[in-house]
Parts: structure tokens; C-alpha cells; sequence
């Protein structure tokens, strides 16, 4: 890798010393060549970590197991919800239908129509009930 950087350094700074006018199609297939390489690497590079992180996992959950087998604790059943997978970014989410955006705004009318009807009934009782009291039948 550190040859690979040196060279891509050093080639740099040769083209630029030797005039690099026109470049040659030699030049333009050692780039592909080495562009192909690099990702290789990078690719390598990721398959190990992510066999390295695997075999971690692997190694604490046999330690996990030993631990819950030494005490006899049972082991939580993960619940899986049957339930549509969120993309990562936000930004790539589903949008919404005009349809869902009004039953939404819908539902948020309602509720605060609801509220607006319960604040008002307490109110109506608590003035019956003030009026029932200073008014005394005989």
C-alpha cells in the first residue's frame, strides 16, 4: 500500500517535470489499472473487517451463552415485528399521499376538536354545579 502511494506521489510530480503535453494511452491504462487495484484493496480491506467484527460477535456470544447456561437464565426471544424496513436516510423515505396527509391532518383536527368539546363540558358542569349551589330550593 505505502508503494502504491509513493508511486502515485512520485508519478505526479515526474509528469509535471516532464512537460506530461499529451498523455499517452499507456499512462491512461496504468491509472485504470491502478485505480483497479486500489479498489481491490479497499474491498479486501472491508472483507476482513467485517469477518474480524463477525468472529467477535461469534466469540461473545458463545461467552454470553456460557454465562446464561452457568446461571440458568433463559435466553430473550427477540420479538420481530413484520413491519416495512426505513431506508437509512431520511431524505429517501416514502413519501406520503394526499390521501394519508389528509387523514392525518383529519385525525389532528379531531383530537383538538375533542379537547375543545371536554374543556367545555368541565367548564359547562362546573358552572351548573356553582349555580346549583347558591341557588337553594324551597
Amino acid at each position: 500500500m505505502a508503494a502504491f502511494i509513493a508511486k502515485q506521489m512520485m508519478g505526479n510530480q515526474l509528469s509535471a517535470v516532464t512537460g506530461g503535453g499529451g498523455e499517452d494511452s499507456g499512462d491512461k491504462e496504468k491509472e485504470e489499472e491502478a485505480e483497479r487495484e486500489r479498489l481491490e484493496a479497499i474491498k479486501e480491506a472491508e472483507d476482513r473487517r467485517k469477518e474480524k467484527h463477525r468472529k467477535m460477535e461469534e466469540e461473545r456470544e458463545n461467552m454470553r451463552q456460557e454465562i446464561r447456561d452457568k446461571y440458568n437464565i433463559k435466553k430473550k426471544e427477540e420479538v420481530q415485528e413484520i413491519k416495512e424496513p426505513e431506508p437509512d436516510n431520511p431524505l429517501m423515505r416514502k413519501k406520503k399521499t394526499p390521501e394519508e396527509l389528509a387523514r392525518e391532518a383529519e385525525e389532528d383536527d379531531q383530537d383538538e376538536f375533542t379537547r375543545l368539546k371536554n374543556t367545555i363540558e368541565a367548564q359547562v358542569n362546573e358552572l351548573k354545579s356553582q349555580i346549583e349551589s347558591k341557588c337553594v330550593l324551597q
